[in-house]
């Protein structure tokens, strides 16, 4: 932000708790309404659904959005669904300031496009089935994130519902984000003259420590992905016949991602995929533990068993609650998140199978450069492959994390206000293990713009899982919140002008 922003900035004359009232009638009038209608339609991302174009969920989720945006009649919003040649679309909007002494802008980001439908999900629930109770909207997508374009507008309608000056703003959906985001890059340079000087981001597609009070991502983990496939045979054959002699495809497997992963403690092996942790980050996750204490990894739906009349639960990789949030915010790991070439347990005989495949998800620190992993992947995994076995890495996708900028006062004063006023308690810092692409990106192209990275993936809400669900009061506070930044923002960027 510009030099004048650096000092105390005069208190605005928003009403906090008239904008929390005129928020929390916008969601239970409308919101959670469209957001029901938007769980219900299975937009899912086009790595999960090849057919995207010619189902049509996708265009459907984007015109309802752009439908309801344009019947809020916000006084100046332009809005066009932006599209270019074989890629999803992308909604864009922007409204000006207020006032012309605003300079700069806020852009606002989410997606619409959704996860798989995943397995598990409660008897009387599932991933299209959009369900109410206690407070909690349960359904795929509606917490990651298609609240997003909804609230955001809600806080800008609340805004002018008290005549308060806000910045330029510029909402910009996209719906690839779960599949790496890799149609965006395009959009964002096609629209960068639209894009204006960005002075905030508003990222709405984080998580949140805890329903308390206000969290600010200050971190994201990067990710590269793959399909590591091992091929011993051209045909399932009689596994009497030719086990010990034909080796195992999946020992093959086992073996190449010893080469990765030290499977007793879960630690990957290969330096470069580890970065230190900034003195900075470190003592905010020393203050975030010392909140959150054992919730870190208590809020887990873990596997128990009965064993002699005591519950057995399964154990976390640590108790501790610094190395907790440190392990899933900081280190590299590894998940396997598919397999294929395994038939079905019924179906399953005697064979010893030609080949087995798994889907790879790396999980990459912050500050480790995701491309340059996916080719030392490669390497490790194909090279000098056991048995001259034919093995392959076929990456899916790969984005580098993010660590926020230096936090301008002017923004922690907002962030801090913000919190108390709709929470009652401080904002806290977070690093999330979590990937968003577009963060990286931005950062470069915007160095000195503000970071409002947060979201309402709280304990329990698992998204991407079963049983997802959008926590309707955090959302309603958060939604308020924002509108609070962007009215300071504001307030600010006048200062500034007129300094």
């Amino acid at each position: 932000m510009n030099a004048p922003l650096h000092r105390e900035l005069p208190a605005t004359a928003l009403d906090a708790a008239l904008l929390q009232a005129h928020i929390d009638r916008a969601w239970d009038g409308d919101l959670v309404r469209q957001l029901s209608d938007y769980i219900a339609i299975p937009a899912k991302s086009p790595l999960f659904d090849a057919d995207w174009a010619a189902h049509g969920h996708i265009e459907t989720v984007v015109r309802n959005a752009a439908d309801w945006v344009q019947a809020q009649k916000v006084p100046g919003l332009v809005l066009e669904i932006v599209r270019l040649p074989g890629r999803t679309p992308v909604l864009f909007f922007e409204v000006p300031a207020t006032d012309s002494a605003s300079t700069q802008t806020a852009l606002v980001y989410g997606h619409l496009d959704k996860q798989p439908e995943f397995t598990g999900w409660r008897a009387d629930l599932g991933p299209w089935t959009p369900q109410l109770e206690d407070g909690k909207l349960y359904g795929r997508g509606g917490a990651d994130d298609g609240y997003a374009v909804y609230a955001s507008i809600a806080a800008l309608q609340a805004l002018k519902d008290q005549q308060q000056p806000h910045p330029r703003i510029v909402g910009l959906i996209e719906t690839c984000e779960e599949s790496g985001s890799y149609d965006l890059l395009p959009y964002v340079d096609a629209l960068r003259p639209r894009l204006g000087d960005v002075g905030l981001v508003i990222c709405l597609d984080s998580g949140a420590g805890n329903y308390d009070q206000l969290w600010l991502t200050t971190s994201l983990r990067g990710m590269a992905a793959g399909l590591l496939k091992v091929e011993v045979l051209t045909e399932g054959v009689h596994s009497g016949d030719a086990s010990g002699l034909v080796p195992s495809s999946f020992r093959i497997l086992r073996h190449l991602l010893d080469r990765l992963e030290d499977s007793a403690t879960g630690r990957l092996l290969p330096a470069s995929f580890h970065c230190e942790v900034p003195p900075e980050r470190l003592d905010q996750a020393r203050a975030t533990a010392a909140i959150l204490g054992e919730e870190l990894f208590k809020r887990f739906p873990w596997a128990h068993a009965d064993c002699g009349g005591a519950t057995q639960f399964t154990l976390p990789t640590t108790t501790d609650p610094l190395e907790a949030l440190l392990a899933r915010t900081w280190r590299p790991t590894l998940s396997v998140t598919g397999a294929d070439g395994f038939p079905a347990l019924k179906d399953a005989g005697n064979v010893l199978r030609p080949w087995t495949a798994f889907k790879l998800s790396l999980r990459l620190p912050p500050l480790v450069d995701a491309a340059q992993a996916v080719q030392q992947l490669k390497a490790l995994l194909e090279d000098n492959a056991p048995y001259q076995a034919k093995v392959t890495f076929e990456p899916q996708g790969a984005a580098t994390g993010w660590n926020a900028p230096a936090t301008a006062p002017w923004f922690e004063q907002a962030l801090q206000s913000a919190s108390q006023a709709h929470f009652g308690a401080p904002c806290g810092t977070i690093g999330q293990g979590g990937t968003i692409p577009l963060m990286n990106l931005l950062s470069q192209g915007f160095p000195q713009a503000q970071m409002m990275v947060c979201g309402v993936l709280g304990p329990k809400s698992n998204a991407h899982g079963p049983n997802e669900f959008l926590h309707l009061p955090y959302a309603k506070r958060l939604t308020a919140a924002v509108a609070q930044v962007l009215a300071r923002m504001a307030a600010g960027d006048i200062a500034a002008a007129a300094a």
